[in-house]
């Protein structure tokens, strides 16, 4: 079974696919690590994220980067937005992806563009979203919570500014696929929100 969890950031989709990957005992491919890899790439050779042969380059980026604290941070977040724009990236990532995706017995994936394009295949679609207020509240906890400097209001821009790019990029922008339930976490605890999933890909499963 491949279940395809896709939405902007910080909607809570991360924490969503990881619980479904470990309640159905699926492996589990955070796609967004993949674009984040290559905007630090970007950054640690000196190039511009903006400029589509730098970006390339950079998907050939060391597997362990992936293990890079740094990959979850604000910034490395805002370049995988900036790299993820270019078609050659993505055509890059996209068989890494897709073997991923198809592997026997099946795979969790979330991203922006699993139902989309990597597996619209997927026998369980979720497209969770959550309003621009909520998801910076929660990533300004988080920052906290880790002793970093946070600022509310810039951290829910850099998001918005994020949406934009994300929606409006002309190869796979983010969308909900067809067929895809749509989740929405803005008012749900962590275990509301996983329970909710859960129950949307059973029903996907007996449909």
């Amino acid at each position: 079974m491949i279940i395809a969890v896709d939405g902007p950031t910080a909607s809570g989709k991360g924490t969503i696919a990881k619980a479904l990957a470990a309640h159905y005992g699926l492996p589990h491919l955070d796609t967004g690590l993949l674009y984040r890899a290559v905007g630090r790439q970007v950054a640690l050779s000196g190039g511009n994220p903006d400029n589509a042969e730098d970006a390339l380059a950079a998907c050939a980026f060391p597997e362990a980067l992936l293990d890079e604290a740094e990959l979850r941070s604000e910034a490395s977040g805002g370049l995988a937005s900036r790299v993820s724009v270019h078609p050659a990236v993505r055509q890059a990532l996209y068989e890494r992806q897709r073997a991923f995706a198809t592997q026997a017995g099946g795979a969790v994936l979330d991203g922006r563009d699993i139902g989309t394009v990597i597996a619209p295949e997927a026998q369980a679609k979720l497209f969770v979203i959550a309003s621009v207020e909520a998801r910076a509240e929660r990533r300004y906890k988080e920052m906290l919570a880790q002793g970093r400097a946070a600022d509310l209001a810039a951290i829910a821009q850099d998001l918005a500014d994020r949406d934009e790019r994300d929606r409006n990029r002309a190869q796979a922008p983010l969308r909900a696929a067809e067929g895809a339930a749509l989740l929405d976490t803005s008012a749900l605890t962590r275990e509301e929100a996983i329970a909710a999933a859960i129950a949307l890909v059973e029903a996907a499963r007996n449909a």
